[in-house]
């Protein structure tokens, strides 16, 4: 038999396939040795030197060759390997180094986001912020808002801080002014869907995918171990899963092994009251920060346009279209309680567009207000714009009314009517009165009542010589007109958390059972209402006996008819 060293001679390939791989050198490689090794391969078969052991045999064509290896302790250098060998092997490192520097980054994303996400689902951290969200709304009742600085320079002075240390600065710095739109309101929003939309994906949809699950159980001990377990002797699961399928159960059977639930969308409303407070969250996001809001007195018989009063509340408010559209006070009047007091207010207003064409027109109250194109206009206020008088059958002369300051929610308005030297320093005139658009109050000169006129009426009354006759009081509308994107969205997530909320109160019940031999082994939970469980468990179970007896019956009979 040839020597292994003659063997890996004769047959390269096998040469090939148990040579080591050579691995690159540093360019300073260490002087190298040659042993030679030859080797005289035998056409046939002997006797000889092998001990009794048999040779193979060699081709004839091979003839008496003579084989020379060349053994080295050290691999050659990088250079004898063929020209692309570096420049190949160069790539392959730096793909390498690559992926596992993509591998690292992509590593540490997912650590991190982790980390995150069972931050923000913390439960006490979502508890913690509805807290803070509640406290600042609360705050936003009790502080003014949207007021000019100078009414909190004075009324929340330094000198004089409310509860010790409440000063203009703690309001004005930090937005709470406009607190529905302060940058601290809006992060805790923003932070509290964050929290919610963690929870919904570490915690509800792995539920939801958990419960929507066949779980069958295959071991008796397993189902005994359930919230509720019982032993039904003489049963089936086919008659027990006819007895589910009655109360409302959805009967899965595979092989011996019976699973049923019933209430899987108690499983999904949890998910869905976080996608409502969502909605909530983001119609108030978006009220306090693209709604416009303006407000305007106009005296009856005049107009305005839309655009002209309306002043945008954040960086998200843009001016539709509708804002070209003027509107017109076709007439205001008021009615009255049989006391004297004003009970109810209207306005008739027209809407034009920028053709001129009457598009609308209606006569708003307070709580019915107008809505067109996304545009709310609220009756929210009166006033007294002016006085027609004649005197001495001249004019008539519109006076204009002023408001008059007085302690408490009383409206006064006043106005003068000049007599003679009117270009002197000390005007005077006759003195005109009103709480109302009902009735005006005359003064003379020296201030000495001298009576009251209904404009209605047209009554001459003869002051200081002066025949003065009222001929009309025109009122002026107070409307605040408002455009708010933000609720529709803000109704809709209301409605859906009214909604997922009631739908949440459904219990989700499940139920295992296992035929073993002539005996059902059932088991069941619930994760709500586990008394009306256990009583509809044992409901259920009642039924078994009587649905026993009945096959048993049908039984007897076939058996007799045969």
């Amino acid at each position: 038999m040839p020597s292994p060293t003659c063997y890996l001679l004769l047959n390269p390939a096998a040469s090939r396939s148990h040579h080591r791989p050579r691995l690159p050198l540093p360019a300073a490689a260490p002087p190298r040795r040659r042993v030679h090794v030859s080797c005289d391969a035998q056409r046939t078969g002997g006797g000889g030197g092998g001990g009794g052991v048999k040779r193979e045999a060699i081709p004839a064509g091979a003839g008496k060759a003579k084989k020379q290896v060349v053994f080295f302790d050290a691999a050659p250098p990088v250079s004898q390997r063929g020209g692309g060998g570096e420049e190949e092997e160069g790539k392959g490192e730096g793909k390498v180094a690559r992926r596992k520097k993509e591998n690292a980054a992509l590593g540490l994303v997912r650590r991190l986001t982790k980390r995150t996400l069972s931050l923000l689902s913390n439960l006490p951290l979502a508890i913690s912020e509805m807290f803070a969200i509640a406290a600042l709304m609360a705050l936003g009742t009790v502080i003014d808002q949207g007021e000019a600085p100078s009414y909190y320079f004075e009324k929340f002075p330094e000198d004089n801080p409310a509860f010790g240390f409440i000063t203009w600065r703690w309001i004005l710095t930090p937005g709470f002014d406009h607190m529905f739109s302060s940058p601290v309101f809006l992060g805790l929003l923003a932070l509290l869907a964050a929290s919610l939309m963690a929870c919904t994906y570490t915690t509800q949809i792995p539920i939801v995918k958990v419960a929507r699950r066949w779980s069958f159980m295959h071991s008796a001990g397993s189902i005994r171990k359930q919230e509720f377990a019982e032993s039904l002797p003489r049963a089936s699961i086919q008659d027990l899963g006819v007895i589910l399928m009655g109360y409302g159960y959805e009967v899965f059977t595979k092989g011996p092994s019976l699973y049923a639930f019933k209430g899987l969308a108690g499983r999904f409303a949890p998910i869905g009251v976080h996608i409502a407070m969502i909605f909530i969250m983001a119609g108030a996001t978006l009220s306090a920060t693209g709604s416009f809001k303006g407000s305007v007195d106009v005296p009856q018989g005049l107009n305005f346009v839309i655009g002209d009063v309306m002043k945008p509340k954040g960086v998200l408010s843009f001016a539709p279209d509708v804002f070209n559209t003027e509107v017109h006070v076709n007439r205001f009047y008021m009615e009255y309680y049989d006391s004297g007091e004003v009970s109810q207010f209207y306005s008739d207003l027209s809407l034009f567009d920028l053709d001129g064409k009457e598009v609308m027109r209606k006569t708003i109250k307070v709580n019915d207000p107008l809505r067109y194109g996304g545009v709310t206009i609220y009756q929210t206020d009166w006033g007294f714009s002016a006085l027609q008088v004649k005197k001495n059958g001249e004019g008539p002369f519109n006076l204009a009314m002023a408001p008059l300051k007085l302690n408490g929610d009383k409206k006064l308005f006043g106005t003068l009517l000049p007599l003679e030297n009117s270009g002197s320093s000390n005007v005077k005139g006759i003195s005109m009165l009103a709480r109302d658009l009902q009735s005006i109050v005359l003064y003379d000169q020296e201030g000495k009542f001298v009576g009251v006129r209904r404009p209605s009426s047209k009554l001459p009354i003869e002051i200081d010589g002066n025949e003065i006759v009222i001929e009309d009081a025109i009122g002026s509308t107070g409307l605040d007109l408002k455009t708010d994107p933000g609720i529709p969205i803000v109704y809709a997530g209301f409605g859906a958390l009214m909604l997922t909320t009631c739908i949440s109160y459904l219990s989700h019940s499940q139920i295992w059972a296992l035929q073993d031999g002539s005996t059902v082994v059932i088991g069941g939970k619930t994760n709500r209402a586990k008394l009306e469980f256990s009583e509809e468990m044992n409901r259920l179970l009642d039924k078994v006996p009587e649905l026993i007896s009945v096959n048993e019956n049908k039984i007897d009979s076939k058996q007799s008819a045969t």
